[in-house]
C-alpha cells in the first residue's frame, strides 16, 4: 500500500500510526526489535537536527535496511522541516513523507510556503504534513507543570482554511500538547480537537506532537476524536540516556560500545513495545494493517 493508503487504513481502524524519532543506531535497533513483534506499520522520524547529524542519504539507507530486517515497509518522515530547500533535499534523498513546520509564521506566509512544499512533494508521490498552532517545549524532561497557552492552540477555523488552501495530507495540531515530558501535564482540550476534526474532515489526517508526556487515557481519547499519527521522541531519548548512564556506572572503565550499548537498545525497545501495545494488544503477530481495507 502507498503511504497515504496506510494512513487511511489507520484512520478507519482507529489504530494510530506511531512516529518514533531516532538519531543513532542503538535507538534504531531498539525500534526494530520492538516493532517486529507487531508487524504493523509505523513511521521513522528524524528532525532537521537529527537528519543533519545522521545525513539524509545515510538515514534513507538505514530505513531501507530496517525494512529488510522487519520484512515489511515502514515510512520515513522529515520532522519539523523549517525550509523549502531542506525539505527538497529530503524528498530527493528518498524520504516518504515531509513535515513543514511554518507554525511560527503568519498564517498567510505559512500557507504560501506549505503550498510550495505540497507542489514539489506530491509530484514525487510524497505526502506532506503541515502545522497550524505552535507546539512549544523541547524533547527533554522538564520539571514543573506543562502549560499550553490558548493563543498557541490551533484555531479550528484557521485549520479549515489552511487545509483547503494548501491541500496538505496531514495536519499537526495543538490542543494542549507540548514537546517533552513534564512532572505534570494539563488535560488536553479534546473539545477543540473535535472542532478541528469537523472542520477538516476525513481527507486530512490529524497529528499529535509531543506524545511522550501525555497520559495514556488522554492519548486514547485523542485517537477516538480523530488523531491518526502520534509522535514519540522524548521517551526514547530519556530511556536511551538513563540506560547509558547506568551502563557506565556499572563499569566505569569499559570503553567498548558493543558491550555498553545492548542494555541501551533494550531500554529503547521497552519504550516502543509499551507504546505499540496500547493499540495493538488484540492483533495477531501476523496481522498486517496493509490488508485492512
Amino acid at each position: 500500500m502507498s503511504t497515504k493508503k496506510i494512513f487511511s487504513a489507520a484512520q478507519r481502524r482507529h489504530i494510530p500510526l506511531y512516529q518514533f524519532n531516532f538519531s543513532d543506531l542503538s535507538q534504531l535497533w531498539g525500534i526494530i526489535n520492538a516493532t517486529k513483534n507487531f508487524k504493523t506499520p509505523f513511521i521513522l522520524g528524524t528532525s532537521e537536527g537529527e537528519s543533519r547529524f545522521l545525513g539524509l542519504n545515510f538515514t534513507v539507507a538505514l530505513k531501507r535496511e530496517a525494512e529488510k530486517e522487519l520484512g515489511f515497509p515502514i515510512i520515513l518522515n522529515l520532522d519539523h522541516g523549517k525550509s523549502l530547500s531542506y525539505i527538497k533535499e529530503a524528498v530527493n534523498a528518498g524520504y516518504d513523507m515531509v513535515h513543514f513546520d511554518g507554525s511560527s509564521l503568519p498564517l498567510k506566509e505559512n500557507i504560501e510556503i506549505t503550498k510550495k512544499v505540497v507542489g514539489y512533494a506530491r509530484k514525487r508521490g510524497i505526502i506532506v504534513e503541515g502545522e497550524v498552532g505552535v507546539v512549544r517545549g523541547s524533547s527533554r524532561f522538564h520539571k514543573g507543570i506543562a502549560k499550553v497557552s490558548k493563543k498557541d492552540m490551533t484555531k479550528p477555523e484557521e485549520a479549515e482554511v489552511f487545509a483547503k488552501e494548501t491541500k496538505v495530507d496531514a495536519l499537526a495540531t495543538v490542543f494542549g500538547n507540548i514537546h517533552g515530558v513534564y512532572e505534570k501535564m494539563e488535560s488536553l482540550d479534546l473539545k477543540r480537537l473535535s472542532m478541528i476534526k469537523r472542520r477538516v474532515g476525513e481527507r486530512v489526517f490529524l497529528v499529535l506532537h509531543g506524545g511522550s508526556g501525555i497520559p495514556i487515557p488522554q492519548v486514547k481519547s485523542a485517537v477516538k476524536k480523530g488523531i491518526v499519527k502520534i509522535n514519540i521522541n522524548t521517551d526514547i531519548r530519556c530511556a536511551w540516556r538513563e540506560a547509558l548512564e547506568r551502563a557506565l556506572r556499572i563499569d566505569p572503565y569499559e570503553v567498548a560500545p558493543s558491550k555498553l550499548m545492548p542494555s541501551v537498545v533494550e531500554a529503547v525497545e521497552k519504550v516502543i513495545n509499551k507504546k505499540m501495545k496500547l493499540f495493538n494488544e488484540n492483533h495477531s503477530r501476523h496481522q498486517y494493517l496493509y490488508k485492512m481495507r
